[in-house]
């Protein structure tokens, strides 16, 4: 029964996305050349790494420049952490799983926090939901100094996958009118 009911709890107050690993799991630091799979999840010897409390948008997700043009913010913060990383070692922290069973970690390249990083470039968004207002000091210095998403227009990633799974298609997920 006590499982049943920790179970219960970890859905009601949130934790399902990151459940806490096992005190011998937490402690086996992953440090290696990353594969960046998008804006906020690399792999490193065959493990997916969930960066730990951001949000980038999303590789198919547009959105607006300072002139409003359409550009693929995804992508561009994929290809920028991929640049940044520059085939340097990243070691990661483990503190959890997500929903899809990846490694949820804050990472490092030369002792530089690339969820710090991406949201201190406009690349990413703090996700306070998970990361307690970790990186709400470097979003707030984005967003005054318009870097990244905040020269122009964006929809919150998390906003916009809920957009698409519930059937719009990426330009329309990706303007304001349609995705809240």
């Amino acid at each position: 029964m006590k499982p049943m009911l920790n179970a219960f709890l970890a859905v009601i107050l949130g934790a399902a996305l990151v459940p806490p690993l096992p005190s011998s799991a937490r402690s086996e630091t992953l440090v290696g050349q990353a594969t960046v799979i998008d804006g906020d999840t690399i792999e490193i010897h065959g493990t997916r790494i969930r960066l730990f409390g951001i949000d980038a948008p999303e590789g198919s997700q547009l959105c607006r420049s300072d002139d409003s043009d359409l550009y693929r913010c995804g992508a561009k913060s994929a290809n920028a952490l991929a640049d940044y990383i520059a085939r340097r070692p990243v070691s990661c922290e483990p503190v959890g799983r997500d929903v899809y069973g990846r490694t949820v970690a804050t990472c490092s390249v030369a002792q530089v926090d690339l969820g710090d990083w991406l949201v201190r470039g406009g690349l990413a968004l703090d996700w306070p939901k998970y990361s307690k207002a970790k990186y709400e000091a470097a979003q707030h210095e984005a967003e005054q100094a318009k870097r990244g998403i905040w020269a122009g227009s964006y929809i919150a990633p998390w906003l916009y996958r809920r957009c698409i799974k519930d059937g719009g298609k990426p330009n329309e997920c990706s303007d304001d009118a349609n995705a809240r």
